[in-house]
């Protein structure tokens, strides 16, 4: 056996190792919070090394496990992100989690999640996407429950629910597709005649899109994802906004583009329905929510609304002249947007944890709300990196330049006018102004009102990890074309040479 064949799946090989050595030494030591913190910290940086390497290199492209598993673009750059937004769990825990008890099983879930996340990028096959997701989603139900509060249960136990929904769905789907065409690859399916079971393809259809529609939480199967962002842990919420939110995306992509491309019709009529009420729905339910974590989940909703426009867009374009250039922008734009509002919300929500932490350091009142807007008066003066983070954030996601939100949407929305959905991008357009309000009355509270207490001393994990996505964030937005090239490149993988 050549194991230098395999060397592109290093890294979910590194990390699969690193969760059973954080395990083992857990069991084995007393309070050892901070250094599997900073054993996963480390795997996690070469992992990212390693993708980011293999990313660059010639062995792009390679398959593995009988045509399974594919190492491209399009994994690369998911894998990045996923990589990422673990990092910024990892760095915020640090603080957290230091001395928690249970703290190496918390590191162990959150490495095994961010694996399955990664095998799920790669799949080209319906069996591994989901394996893939389901060693994800056990791995978040663990961690969305793990401070064992009420809230906490509670919100596991919504996230489970539908979650295991979501997966029936998905898989009934695929079997329908299995039954039809004798294969669970990927492109074996794109080149079966499906239009010659007409019934059985549309009832498939339905069923593969509901299932991802759960998982990227569209309306109307978003139900789940207010109250589990509310009630999980802050970080385990960012873990799930940013990036098991993302898992869905990734894998639609692949099935939706290549496996059912020849569905298109169906499917783009399906996705403009779901793209306008998601992006609508959620901006207006966001508007009436006090409690900023739920501000953050309808947030997260409309946004995925916006995500989604990318199905549309490579539906109505493919046909048309010029449509596979149209279709590629529209994807990277999709991309862009993507990796933008995973670190937008991930730093959302681990300013989030920081204004919990300074609550009960004031001493928590019973039966009041942590999460609650009135606590975010005064925070400027209070916890003033948090704020001024938080700030960037907030007009990050209205699509405010120059941030990674704005280009993101630039890139989709000019793809949607370019295809000749005028009506999509101007709704998207309207819906990104409808969200200023909420994100500037967050703004209002952080700068505006007189502060509860005095400033306090901010945890250095969570302002490292604020510090950091910041600039990320930034950085985006400035200097955007070496990722729009990656991107682009990503891209490439999904549509028909």
């Amino acid at each position: 056996m050549d194991l230098g064949f395999y060397t592109p799946l290093g890294a979910e090989a590194l990390l699969t190792a690193l969760a059973v050595l954080v395990i083992l030494l857990g069991s084995l030591m007393k309070k050892s919070g901070n250094l599997m913190g900073y054993l996963s910290l480390a795997g996690l940086v070469v992992s990212l090394g390693l993708v980011m390497s293999t990313a660059m290199s010639a062995k792009l492209g390679q398959v593995f496990f009988f045509n399974t598993i594919s190492v491209d673009a399009l994994s690369q750059f998911f894998k990045a992100v996923f990589l990422v937004v673990s990092m910024l769990v990892v760095i915020a825990s640090l603080s957290r989690y230091k001395d928690a008890k249970g703290a190496d099983e918390f590191y162990a879930l959150l490495l095994l999640a961010t694996v399955g996340m990664m095998v799920v990028s790669s799949s080209i096959d319906l069996v591994t996407l989901f394996v893939g997701f389901e060693l994800a989603s056990l791995s978040t139900y663990a961690l969305a429950a793990f401070d064992k509060s009420k809230r906490n249960l509670e919100a596991a136990m919504k996230y489970f629910i539908f979650g295991s929904v979501s997966s029936a769905f998905m898989l009934f789907g695929f079997s329908l597709l299995y039954g039809m065409t004798g294969t669970t690859k990927i492109a074996g399916i794109a080149s079966a005649a499906l239009s010659n079971f007409a019934p059985a393809t549309l009832v498939a259809l339905i069923f593969v899109i509901a299932g991802f529609a759960f998982k990227m939480a569209l309306v109307p199967f978003h139900m789940w994802a207010p109250d589990t962002y509310e009630g999980a842990p802050a970080l385990v919420s960012g873990l799930l906004a940013a990036g098991s939110k993302k898992m869905g995306f990734a894998a639609a992509f692949r099935v939706i583009f290549v496996a059912l491309l020849a569905l298109r019709l169906e499917w783009y009529l399906a996705f403009a329905i779901l793209a306008a009420l998601t992006m609508t729905l959620g901006n207006v339910l966001a508007i009436w929510q006090n409690n900023v974590r739920r501000i953050f989940a309808y947030s997260s909703v409309a946004q995925a609304g916006y995500m989604a426009m990318t199905f549309v867009v490579v539906g109505a374009a493919l046909g048309q002249p010029n449509g596979a250039a149209i279709a590629q922008n529209s994807i990277a734009g999709g991309l862009l947007l993507i990796l933008g509002h995973a670190l937008m919300k991930m730093g959302a929500f681990i300013a989030a944890a920081v204004v919990g932490y300074m609550v009960l350091k004031d001493g928590l009142k019973e039966g009041s709300d942590p999460d609650d807007i009135s606590n975010y008066a005064g925070l400027g003066r209070r916890a003033p990196i948090t704020a001024f983070c938080l700030l960037i954030f907030m007009f990050a996601l209205a699509g405010i330049p120059p941030t990674a939100g704005y280009i993101g949407k630039f890139v989709l929305f000019g793809s949607a006018i370019n295809a000749g959905l005028v009506w999509l991008a101007v709704l998207a357009i309207l819906n990104s102004a409808l969200s200023l309000y909420y994100y500037l009355r967050i703004i209002s509270y952080m700068y505006l009102k007189e502060p509860a207490g005095p400033k306090i001393s901010e945890p250095k994990g969570y302002a490292v990890a604020l510090i950091l996505t910041m600039i990320g964030v930034i950085g985006i937005g400035v200097y955007p074309q070496p990722f729009y090239n990656w991107a682009m490149q990503a891209a490439a993988v999904l549509l028909p040479h």
